[in-house]
């Protein structure tokens, strides 16, 4: 049985993910926090095995959040949000969370991804992952130089 905690500033929102996880076998959803704060405070009392978290919240927002739980080793953390901003897939991948999900995908990518991360599996959502791989990319062009620099004639 794979323990959720749902965290987001809608309530309306934690209640659909709520919905979709509840009529799976192997989901059991253990609580709900409104920000990143109580996030905390609830993964430390609830010990989830997989953190869904939302990235703009009061208080606390996600990213902060998902670096404390996983700086604690409390649980995977599986960044959900509404925004496709690549910031945002990076400062939560930083942070060190397991996933990235954007919010309109549908129940069944939602349910796959909790799965996924809770097999201690990676995941992004395959909207981001093209861009993470060019960033990544660029970045190591970048950091060792035009080809052929470094090097003597040999």
């Amino acid at each position: 049985m794979t323990r959720v905690l749902l965290v987001d500033d809608q309530a309306l929102v934690r209640s659909g993910f709520s919905l979709i996880l509840s009529v799976e076998d192997d989901f059991e959803v253990v609580g709900q926090a409104g920000d990143g704060a109580a996030a905390i405070e609830l993964t430390r009392e609830l010990r989830p095995d997989i953190v869904l978290m939302d990235v703009q919240m009061p208080v606390m927002d996600g990213i902060e959040a998902t670096r404390r739980i996983v700086a604690e080793n409390l649980a995977k953390v599986l960044v959900l949000t509404t925004f496709d901003h690549d910031e945002y897939v990076f400062d939560g991948l930083a942070a060190g969370a397991s996933g990235f999900l954007l919010k309109n995908s549908d129940a069944e990518h939602l349910v796959e991804a909790v799965r996924t991360v809770a097999a201690g599996h990676a995941l992004l959502a395959p909207q981001v992952t093209r861009r993470v791989i060019e960033q990544m990319v660029a970045g190591e062009r970048t950091s060792s130089g035009p080809a052929g620099a470094a090097g003597g004639s040999g």
